[in-house]
């Protein structure tokens, strides 16, 4: 497709992305708004150092490769440089999309889906709302001079509403959310939406201040998906130990991390927020396996880490958009299910905290997740509502503490968010995992 120069590596990143926001304050419409947007970004590499351009008008893409070759040195032996050799080659196209894209769907039909779940908030604790609708659909292509042609796309759509509560003396700020790949699937969340919405309702009305300590913690799906993701997830994408032999030395493959029942996976071939087919380096999708059974087995790469730490391509070379160069980033990660029901384990817990869900978590070595609903654990059963700040614990620790795992499991992803890295910030991502159940951490 392009005249690629002589002794250089050169690859192209073309991104077509088609983008829906709809937003109410209240039941009043304040944005519709659809986008369409266009460009590339183009990279050379002479063995010494790489060349980036970035452009909206993918007319120019030959005009970009020939003025970023002339920068370069050409270097007859740029085939055996390692990272050029890392890089896979692939042809090939996966258009999941293709026959149904949500670009078709008329703005109408997604603001009535918006506007009928506005119903659901009137209930007269609820003072303020606002909610919005959005979604995404992008086709990329990749061309590098090593001969790698693909083409692919990605989807996603969800709602998002935000409110806040006053109950007398209680107020709150809240937020639910759902997102799918496909519209039809979004169409099916009304029940969601109304059973989070009255659960956090009675939360308000009824919670007490915990009393702050050490206790046994039931993290559900999201708020393990969020730990997973922040305390673990983070740590496991390579670039960060580049050069640092102390993170290397900490982060030794085969190095025991974890309770034996904990294995943590992140896999770009998982349909949602994170689904990454060939990551932005043209590099297929893989399941990694960053833990298994306890030992650190894996961790994540783009082709430049994986040539340095002299390991496998794992497809995490991600980029936010065309304007920015790909770098080590999380697909969708997740620890994975057990084989015991939830009822059971919850049977086991004498007194101990239930984390339902969570306004944000961070973290590295030591972690911080903020509950938005959390209840008390007694006698074997959920009972009482209970305000939390901060749920917090040494990462190796806790893992190390993690002592069941649940055969129930989903997975989620962010509606109007992302995960946040450099200057690259709303990166879409997926996170998940089972009820799991860690022996101790303190909570205030």
């Amino acid at each position: 497709m392009y005249i690629f120069p002589k002794d250089l590596y050169v690859d192209v990143r073309i991104e077509e992305s088609f983008d829906t926001k709809i937003s109410f304050k209240k039941k009043c419409l304040i944005e519709q708004k659809i986008r369409k947007n266009t460009g590339a970004f183009i990279r050379v590499f002479d063995g010494k150092r790489w060349y980036y351009s970035s452009i909206s008008e993918v007319d120019l893409v030959q005009e970009q490769i020939d003025k970023l070759a002339q920068m370069a040195t050409p270097n007859p032996h740029i085939l055996e440089h390692p990272v050029v050799q890392k890089f896979e080659v692939n042809q090939t196209s996966k258009l999941n999309y293709a026959n149904e894209p949500i670009t078709n769907l008329s703005v109408l039909r997604k603001r009535n889906l918006l506007e009928s779940r506005l119903e659901l908030l009137d209930d007269p604790i609820i003072v303020n709302h606002t909610s919005f609708y959005v979604d995404n659909r992008t086709v990329k292509q990749i061309y590098t001079s090593k001969g790698t042609e693909v083409i692919f796309d990605k989807q996603t759509c969800g709602i998002r509403m935000s409110f806040d509560i006053a109950y007398g003396e209680s107020k709150d700020q809240v937020s639910v959310s759902k997102g799918f790949d496909t519209f039809e699937a979004l169409e099916m969340t009304e029940e969601y939406f109304r059973n989070e919405i009255q659960k956090t309702i009675e939360f308000v009305k009824n919670a007490v201040p915990v009393v702050g300590g050490e206790y046994t913690v039931l993290l559900s799906p999201m708020a393990t998906g969020v730990f997973t993701h922040e305390s673990f997830g983070h740590k496991s994408e390579s670039d960060f130990m580049v050069g640092d032999e102390t993170m290397q030395a900490e982060w030794t493959i085969g190095k025991s991390v974890a309770n034996e029942i904990v294995t943590i996976v992140d896999d770009g071939n998982i349909l949602g927020n994170g689904f990454v087919p060939f990551d932005d380096e043209g590099t297929e999708g893989k399941k990694t396996m960053i833990i298994t059974d306890g030992i650190l087995t894996g961790r994540l790469h783009s082709t430049q880490t994986a040539a340095l730490l002299q390991e496998d391509l794992t497809g995490n070379a991600r980029a936010m958009n065309f304007e920015f160069e790909p770098i080590v980033r999380m697909t969708t990660t997740y620890l994975e299910k057990g084989d015991r029901p939830l009822k059971e384990i919850i049977s086991e817990i004498d007194k101990g905290i239930f984390v339902d869900t969570i306004i944000h978590g961070s973290g590295l070595s030591t972690f911080t997740l903020a509950p938005s609903r959390a209840y008390m654990i007694e006698n074997g059963k959920i009972s009482q509502p209970v305000r939390i700040s901060v749920v917090t614990g040494n990462v190796f620790e806790t893992l190390s503490e993690v002592d069941a795992v649940s055969s129930e499991f989903e997975f989620l992803g962010f509606v109007g968010g992302g995960c946040g890295k450099m200057e690259q910030w709303p990166l879409p991502v997926g996170f998940g995992g089972p009820y799991t159940k860690v022996r101790k951490l303190n909570v205030q």
